[in-house]
């Protein structure tokens, strides 16, 4: 605490004995003492005062006065102690009253102990003071300035205490070793990470028993501990960090990074990746194969093919598409058919017999296979009759069988083509051939097959621009009451006039736009124009309109009902839409409310073909259709015995239910006759009327209501 001012002046006394020479060397030395006590006090790093047994101060250096910020007038020798501590309150630098700090000072004054302590200043400084009693009574302080010393062990303090935090919440283990290779930190979480205790790894362990130690206590499986002590050299050396991933024998990855720091050592961190490898293990597995069938899928099929004819040996690309494969979907439902296609799958996989070969899937239900090892055609034809055999056998799955087939095109390598683009288009073109040949069977590429595909490609391109250039029209076939022998309405049938391909038959047109989706168009279309034409028919005639399945799934089928009824002002009990078995015994909710919808609004349902699909009673009797139309070929044999039997059973059930029975294809006199006598409600045929123009159709019926009035 505050002391006075150092005087340079003699503590001797003023009287000189003149003459006496030992008295003035004496003095001399005294004099030359003092100044050089004098010197060596204001030389001082530190503050110092010393006070005598009357708690006066004998002598005090600048340090002192500038470290309290004192007055240098008043530190005069003499002065009291308590006066100084007074001055100290007054000036403002102390931060406790005189009072407070004469308290805090006596004890050590009275014990006359060396003791030392600390004090606060006002303006936040920290002052440490060495008391030292001196053995005259009295004593001597030294005092220093250990703020920026004191911030500075503060902050030492604070990181050390956050990077202790740090390490004790990272989610990664974390090992430090020194410049001479041995470990001085280690986290808590590099222990839990491992399952060992700290015993198994103190600190002072090396990096190389660290590795001994995780092979000693069956963590690690494999490792070489020489060669991974070098690599940690080696960048050590070049002063670059290092990765690597360590597969545990318990199955986990761990990936461990060391890092070199600028001081010597390393840093080691140890992330659990294990989730995060198996991630990426699975979206690069996705990547490269089917999600249904888990079977590689176009992108590694294409890789594998690159590979193989890498090898430049032998080969057949194999292009499968399934056969009726869309009438199971329209009829089972997805799931089912997704089942279907996982089945598929599994047989693919068993007809192939090497291990090289290669089945993928590309899509919905196209597959293609890479065989391999192949010596000539005759080796691609078996698998291919084999595939045909397995794939062709029922499926079973929940007491429904489902039957589908599949169509194959082969193309050989080096013969049919020495890349994978043209390969895979050859195969294609095969296939192709095959399905407009005939289903189920198998066909080799051959030159000259390119003209058929782009006659297709052709075809589709034509019907697409036909609806904007009208050259659809709409013929009409009666239908005919047999009880009363009177027509009771007609039914709407598409035709194709090409400008360039003249009339084109529906059944060379109608699958074109199925595939290419152009069927909504062109059905939205024709129910237009359908129910225009029959708004002037007399009226208790009714329209009859086919209607595909993807009208009905598009979504929008039955506002386009609704809105060709309102334009043309046809009653909905007049319109009647037929549609297909496989469309009514799709069970989907969106395709039993739209037909729900309609058929609430008046609309009649025809169940269309009946008795060529998957017929089922118990479809009927979830969803009651207002007609039954019995497919042609049942009437084209109905003089057998068989199909006459199956014709009057399905006549009978119409007439339980309440449906209405027509039957298609009616050519006799004899046909017409033994329907009558079965009971059967309609026919339809060529010998009722064969198709016809919408003003001869409207002719016909107007007549007969003149005749039916006139009667």
């Amino acid at each position: 605490m505050p002391g006075a001012h150092v005087k340079t002046g003699s503590f001797a006394g003023k009287r000189r004995a003149a003459g006496v020479g030992p008295v003035r060397r004496i003095a001399e030395e005294l004099r030359a003492q003092n100044e050089r006590f004098a010197a060596a006090v204001e030389n001082m790093s530190h503050g110092l005062c010393m006070f005598d047994a009357d708690e006066r101060m004998i002598i005090c250096n600048h340090n002192y006065i500038d470290l309290f910020r004192l007055d240098a007038k008043v530190m005069k020798p003499g002065i009291r102690f308590f006066d100084i501590l007074q001055h100290s309150v007054d000036i403002g630098i102390a931060s406790q009253s005189a009072e407070e700090l004469y308290a805090v000072r006596k004890p050590y004054i009275d014990g006359a102990k060396p003791s030392t302590y600390e004090e606060a200043l006002a303006d936040g400084r920290i002052i440490v003071i060495s008391h030292r009693p001196l053995a005259s009574g009295g004593w001597v302080s030294i005092y220093e300035d250990v703020t920026v010393q004191r911030r500075a062990e503060k902050e030492l303090k604070e990181q050390h205490r956050r990077f202790d935090a740090a390490l004790a919440n990272m989610s990664q283990g974390l090992l430090m070793y020194d410049a001479g290779g041995k470990m001085i930190v280690r986290n808590q979480r590099f222990l839990e990470l491992y399952n060992v205790a700290a015993a198994d790894f103190p600190f002072g362990t090396t990096h190389r028993d660290a590795l001994k130690r995780l092979l000693e206590l069956g963590i690690y499986t494999k490792i070489d501990v020489d060669s991974e002590v070098a690599k940690t050299e080696a960048c050590l050396r070049a002063g670059q960090m290092h990765s690597t991933y360590r597969y545990l024998a318990d199955g986990r990855t761990f990936l461990v990074v060391r890092q070199p720091m600028s001081g010597g050592g390393w840093v080691v961190t140890f992330d659990d990746v294990t989730e995060r490898r198996r991630t990426e293990e699975r979206m690069t597995h996705l990547a490269h194969h089917d999600t249904l069938t888990n079977l590689p899928n176009r992108s590694m099929f294409r890789e594998k093919l690159d590979q193989a004819l890498g090898e430049a040996k032998p080969l057949a690309i194999l292009s499968l598409d399934l056969d009726r494969f869309k009438a199971v979907n329209d009829t089972f439902g997805h799931p089912a058919g997704d089942w279907l296609l996982k089945c598929v799958a599994k047989r693919l996989q068993q007809a192939v017999r090497s291990s090289k070969d290669v089945v993928a899937r590309f899509g919905g239900d196209e597959f293609a296979i890479i065989q391999s090892g192949i010596k000539s055609a005759a080796g691609a034809e078996k698998l291919a009759k084999r595939i045909v055999e397995i794939v062709g056998k029922p499926y079973r799955d929940k007491g429904r069988e489902m039957h589908v087939g599949v169509s194959l095109g082969i193309a050989l390598y080096p013969g049919d083509g020495h890349d994978a683009d043209t390969l895979l288009t050859n195969a294609d073109m095969a296939l192709y051939r095959g399905k407009s040949e005939g289903r189920n069977v198998y066909r080799f590429f051959e030159q000259g097959m390119d003209a058929l595909m782009r006659e297709r490609r052709a075809l589709e391109a034509d019907l697409e621009a036909a609806l904007s250039r009208r050259e659809f029209e709409l013929d009409f076939q009666p239908i005919l009451d047999i009880g009363s022998g009177k027509i009771v309405g007609a039914e709407a049938l598409m035709r194709w006039r090409s400008r360039s391909r003249g009339l084109v038959s529906p059944e060379n047109f109608i699958a074109a736009a199925e595939e290419t989706g152009l069927i909504v168009q062109l059905g939205d279309w024709a129910l237009r124009k359908a129910c225009n034409v029959a708004a002037n028919w007399p009226p208790e005639m009714r329209m009859a309109v086919n209607v595909s399945a993807a009208q009905i799934k598009s979504g929008g089928f039955a506002r386009s009902v609704i809105s060709a009824l309102a334009f043309s002002g046809l009653p909905a009990n007049r319109l009647e839409l037929e549609i297909t078995e496989t469309v009514m015994m799709d069970e989907s909710d969106a395709v039993l409310k739209t037909l729900s919808q309609l058929r609430g609004l008046g609309v009649r349902i025809a169940l269309d073909d009946f008795g060529t699909g998957y017929s089922s009673l118990g479809y009927l009797r979830r969803f009651p259709v207002d007609k039954i139309k019995i497919d042609r070929s049942f009437i084209r044999d109905l003089d057998k015995r068989d199909t006459a039997a199956i014709v009057r059973t399905v006549i009978r059930l119409g007439a339980e239910l309440g449906i209405t029975v027509t039957a298609e294809g009616v050519e006799t006199e004899a046909q017409l006759d033994m329907l009558r006598k079965a009971g059967c409600g309609e026919a339809q045929g060529f010998l009722i009327g064969v198709p016809a123009k919408a003003s001869d159709i409207g002719r016909l019926l107007r007549s007969q209501a003149q005749l039916r009035q006139s009667g």
